[in-house]
């Protein structure tokens, strides 16, 4: 019955993607943390360009303190807490001030591959949908579930974008592919099935990385999806300042960017805050 409308829905997402990339080049960011989190940044990030904009769960667990959570880490240990009309209230709220042709794309509890059973509703598809997200940011560790989550978000008019990692990253943050080969082989499995935008966790902290380049072998992981499918591709992990333009020159169409900027915004706020307490 709604199956057209949805379509079309979709297409007007996929229209928003590729306008982001067309205005860059072929290259864009998506900004999440704490600009995906709070309306009052993700108005301003968008206020100067960006296009793609991420409310996730973990990041709304460290924003809002649950459970005295102080670090991304400590919220990832958590997020299945945070519910799916929570998630839907930040959408709403970034939806809300953000301009018509920002893309918001959510990660949901359940959206991950949680440490408690969070099965996913049709209602849960739908509230985000009514919310005004564009697509799920999902983090699902095996094909079938993938494949699963990519069909019921699809009925509901939203994209899926999804993640390829390693066995050994400190959290599970997608399907497994430990070589290059694997890879190509998983990322091709992932647009098999549906999967709308392809994503390399680089397996860096939080925290970022030294100055400079970056490792030759996620280089050449991140190779090998760019050369192995055709819908858009991300990165994301430790991206900052100093080796953002490593990661660009990789030809990876979106770079995510969350901690750095999240250090950034603490680092004015306590810089504004030292030079009122010295007058």
């Amino acid at each position: 019955m709604i199956r057209n409308d949805m379509k079309k829905r979709m297409e007007l997402a996929r229209a928003k993607i590729y306008n982001a990339l067309e205005l860059g080049g072929g290259h864009t960011i998506l900004s999440t943390g704490i600009t995906g989190d709070d309306s009052r940044l993700a108005r301003a990030v968008t206020d100067v360009g960006v296009k793609m904009i991420e409310p996730n769960h973990p990041a709304v667990a460290l924003a809002r303190g649950h459970r005295g959570v102080v670090t991304m880490h400590a919220a990832e240990q958590i997020r299945h807490e945070i519910t799916v009309d929570q998630m839907a209230e930040v959408t709403r709220g970034v939806r809300a001030v953000c301009p018509a042709d920002t893309y918001i794309t959510v990660g949901i509890p359940g959206g991950f591959t949680e440490v408690v059973p969070m099965p996913l509703k049709d209602e849960d598809f739908m509230k985000m949908a009514l919310a005004g997200a564009d697509g799920l940011h999902t983090h699902k560790s095996c094909i079938e579930d993938l494949a699963q989550l990519v069909e019921t978000a699809h009925k509901y008019g939203l994209l899926v974008d999804a993640y390829i990692g390693k066995a050994s990253d400190l959290h599970t943050f997608g399907l497994p592919a430990e070589t290059p080969e694997e890879v190509a082989r998983t990322a091709k499995l992932m647009e098999d099935v549906g999967t709308d935008m392809i994503g390399l966790m680089t397996g860096m902290s939080y925290e970022g990385v030294d100055a400079g380049d970056i490792h030759p072998e996620i280089k050449e992981r991140l190779q090998a999806l760019v050369e192995t499918v055709h819908v858009p591709t991300l990165a994301e992990g430790g991206i900052n300042i100093t080796n953002f333009q490593a990661f660009k020159d990789t030809k990876v169409n979106i770079l995510v960017i969350g901690t750095s900027i999240d250090k950034m915004v603490e680092k004015a706020a306590q810089q504004a805050v030292k030079e009122f307490l010295s007058l």
